[in-house]
């Protein structure tokens, strides 16, 4: 048993010696710091932290509605102040908690993506694709600073919650009066060829309904996250919105996603309860729950036509056109992964351009692999996938574990762990059949979750919580 324990402890980084990591590498000995006395004497890096928050906000505010090179230009400002954050920080044990498992982890990503680089058949296109993955993974370094504020953390869950209201109410507004297809985005055979499927600003159903999911699976946590009813009543309204206009994009893997993160948060929120409960509750409260929303499911796909015929065309095969075209891109893909096993062929879209065309199939052409995993496999290899992977199972143990502490304080943080576990899991999974998850604005999210998960990180055995404690408010 005590054997079984440290494997596990080894595999989630749990006992992993971050402090002696740090005051060993030679990298955080000459960069941390080098600026910290022009800190000291700056007003203007005095708000440091707030000013990154501003930046953070900006991001998550226009990401909706403005062009892919803003975002990157908005990125690369993230990037340069957290450089300077990093630069003229204090070397104390206090900001040893800014470098958490989930951190290494993202650095070993980036590592064997680089190599993936070097070593790629393409350099040219796979250079600026680590450039741009080197923004992204930034970009979580900064927000999993920044998120350790609990009012920080409160006002960018918030800012993102009232956005992708206003992005609802544009889709449903869509879905009445009508919406002028952009793309051919349901088999012109089908039934459902004539069905308006809502985009919202963000020009394509797929991609909406992978930028609404967070927001409906936060604004649910919110509904007990959030003080008094004026609060809760907001949050339940951005919850029915998005959720209605996610369904209305009638995106297959959007629903998928949505029935995965909606099953993981009531199975957490029943388990947070669980404590107050009477035996029999917390006993068939689980089965009750899940068994009466599948049943649900279940009879919304007898009764109701458009969501038959869409949830059947998941199970059609090559009989429908999008499945077809997937299962078209996946043989190649398949064959390039053959080809490059163990470190892929670079990372981002460039490179993928640049080589997918000597494995495709005549007339299905692409742009990625449709599948997240089957991507990573591709431009960073089976050693980049196993990363990937690790990671996601360091960053759910960390989540879990500072649940269960939470939830022992009744600390209503504990809400948004639970949300940022139902988040990543809806996202995976309508990442499983799609890669809207590289589109900026679904990624920024993503590394927005993680670092959610990062900022509740603490060793074992640390006694005092490293941030101040404060409900979470609007």
């Amino acid at each position: 048993m005590l054997f079984m324990n440290a494997v596990w402890q080894r595999l989630t980084l749990s006992s992993f010696p971050l402090r002696e990591f740090l005051s060993s590498s030679y990298l955080h000995q000459w960069l941390v710091g080098v600026l910290g006395a022009w800190r000291q004497t700056s007003l203007v890096m005095q708000w440091g932290d707030a000013i990154a928050l501003g930046l953070l906000s900006l991001i998550y505010a226009l990401a909706p509605f403005v062009s892919s090179t803003l975002i990157g230009l908005l990125l690369v400002a993230c990037v340069g102040f957290w450089l300077l954050l990093t630069l003229s920080d204090e070397v104390s044990a206090k900001n040893t908690f800014l470098f958490t498992p989930i951190h290494l982890l993202v650095l070993l990503y980036w590592s064997i993506a680089a190599i993936a680089t070097a070593l790629s058949p393409v350099k040219k296109a796979a250079i600026n694709d680590l450039a741009t993955l080197t923004l992204y993974l930034l970009l979580f370094a900064l927000c999993a600073r920044v998120l350790r504020v609990s009012r920080f953390r409160s006002w960018l869950i918030t800012l993102y919650l009232h956005i992708s209201l206003i992005v609802g109410v544009y889709g449903i507004r869509q879905w009445f009066f009508g919406a002028t297809a952009l793309a051919t985005w349901v088999d012109p055979e089908s039934p459902l060829s004539k069905t308006t499927r809502v985009y919202s600003y963000l020009g394509n159903p797929n991609l909406l309904a992978g930028y609404l999911l967070p927001a409906v699976v936060l604004s649910l946590v919110a509904i007990f996250a959030w003080h008094g009813w004026p609060r809760k009543a907001l949050a339940l309204t951005i919850f029915i919105v998005n959720s209605a206009c996610l369904v209305l994009t009638f995106s297959r893997g959007g629903w998928i996603g949505l029935v995965v993160a909606f099953l993981t948060a009531m199975a957490l929120l029943i388990y947070w309860w669980s404590i107050e409960m009477p035996p029999f509750w917390r006993t068939w409260s689980l089965p009750i729950v899940l068994g009466g929303l599948i049943g649900l499911l279940i009879l919304s796909v007898i009764f109701v036509e458009p969501v038959r015929l869409r949830v059947f065309s998941i199970f059609a095969d090559r009989q429908d056109s999008s499945n077809n075209f997937r299962r078209n891109v996946w043989d190649a893909v398949f064959r390039m992964i053959g080809d490059r096993p163990i470190i892929g062929i670079g990372p981002g879209h460039n490179s993928f351009n640049k080589v997918y065309p000597l494995y495709q199939h005549p007339r299905y052409s692409a742009l990625s692999a449709y599948s997240i995993f089957l991507e990573i496999a591709v431009e960073t290899g089976f050693l980049g996938l196993g990363c990937f992977l690790w990671l996601l199972f360091v960053t759910f143990n960390t989540a879990l574990t500072q649940i269960q502490r939470l939830r022992q304080s009744r600390n209503v943080e504990g809400f948004w762990l639970i949300g940022a576990i139902a988040t990543m899991l809806g996202m995976l999974a309508h990442g499983t059949v799609d890669t809207i998850w590289y589109r900026p604005e679904v990624n920024t999210l993503w590394w927005l979750i993680v670092a959610l998960v990062a900022s509740y990180w603490k060793p074992i055995g640390f006694s005092e919580y490293p941030i101040s404690h404060s409900q979470a408010t609007t």
